[in-house]
């Protein structure tokens, strides 16, 4: 995905383009890894999650009171019965906020259920090759583009120096058939594009219109909302990491506050909404591996069609992310009530 947005503002030097590309994608997760990992884990008596979990022992400590007081009633009221299963609460509080150093056992917990949630969408990217047929649906999408920002500087020259500018464009665009070709094998949509910036290339010299070169490979217009769109959804991957982390750094104030004698517990709100935003993370890469594939499978392998998939960025940008949110929010109610279920049950039954 970022080859893409690297290759939009290609050009020179295609090769250390999509080196870098790789390389930045790669450091960016890397880059979150080590955040999780810092937050969470590395020194945790001295960095931001320990002292959110010692507002969470004070939160702990506070409403210990309302605990007891609700716990005495109880046992009034019910003769030792039901109280005495309230008393794994406190005990569950005090083990999970317990900090030795290396992390909490709740901080251990919340990178394990990340490094699960990871799992689960890295085999959503593997399965059937979904990762470069993603990237070969977004290359399509923005492949005119590209070609475009080598050739459209020749537009404005004239004469001896415009044949010159499309030969040196025809080298770098000679390059990108290349590395397209060995990555995705040799596609319809690549010889077709291929024919498009021939036509313009041993053309009459001076006779293609600024209006017949922006139908063949775009304006520059189209390429700035292309490139927006891209860095959209690009930024709301990024933003569901982001709050992710900030949603596991609320923990410990989450579980203290889990002694009020309330109904809905907030730590199955906050449990609720981790996996939300897991739920969110995998629907969208689900979303954007279907909606590929059926661009790669279809007009991607015929050579009669030659189609806009400027709806495809504009599907990845906007309405793949807002449809993600919707399904993590159906799927987080789903998630509140079977906890909650599940722990009234257990309360019961105790």
């Amino acid at each position: 995905m970022q080859l893409a947005i690297k290759l939009i503002f290609a050009q020179v030097g295609i090769d250390r383009v999509i080196d870098n590309g790789t390389a930045t994608s790669q450091s960016i997760a890397e880059g979150w890894d080590k955040q999780w990992l810092d937050l969470l884990q590395n020194n945790t008596n001295n960095n931001l999650y320990g002292s959110l979990t010692n507002l969470g022992i004070f939160f702990a400590v506070g409403t210990l009171l309302f605990f007891m007081i609700q716990f005495l009633k109880d046992l009034i009221s019910y003769e030792y019965t039901r109280p005495i299963s309230a008393l794994i609460w406190p005990f569950i509080v005090v083990v999970l906020l317990s900090n030795s150093g290396n992390g909490s056992i709740l901080s251990n917990l919340t990178l394990g259920v990340r490094n699960f949630l990871n799992t689960a969408n890295q085999q959503v990217l593997v399965t059937a090759d979904a990762n470069k047929t993603y990237q070969q649906a977004l290359n399509m999408s923005i492949a005119e583009e590209v070609a475009g920002s080598f050739l459209r500087p020749c537009q404005s020259l004239t004469g001896e120096q415009q044949s010159q500018c499309f030969l040196k464009a025809g080298d770098k665009l000679n390059v990108l058939w290349r590395k397209y070709r060995d990555t995705y094998g040799n596609r319809s949509w690549i010889n077709r594009l291929q024919i498009k910036v021939d036509n313009i290339k041993y053309g009459t010299v001076g006779s293609v219109s600024e209006t017949s070169f922006n139908s063949l490979l775009g304006s520059t217009v189209q390429t700035s909302i292309k490139n927006f769109l891209v860095s959209l959804q690009y930024a709301f991957q990024n933003l569901i990491e982001a709050t992710m982390l900030l949603i596991a750094a609320l923990g410990p104030i989450a579980l203290g506050s889990s002694l009020l004698p309330v109904a809905g517990k907030p730590i199955f709100a906050w449990l609720t909404g981790f996996l939300s935003m897991g739920i969110a993370k995998i629907s969208f890469n689900i979303i954007a591996v279907l909606t590929s594939a059926v661009i790669v499978n279809g007009p991607g392998q015929n050579p009669n069609v030659d189609p806009d998939l400027m709806w495809f960025i504009i599907f990845l940008g906007i309405l793949a992310p807002i449809l993600s949110l919707l399904v993590a929010a159906a799927g987080g109610f789903a998630v509140f009530g079977a906890i909650s279920n599940t722990a009234s049950l257990v309360k019961e039954r105790i």
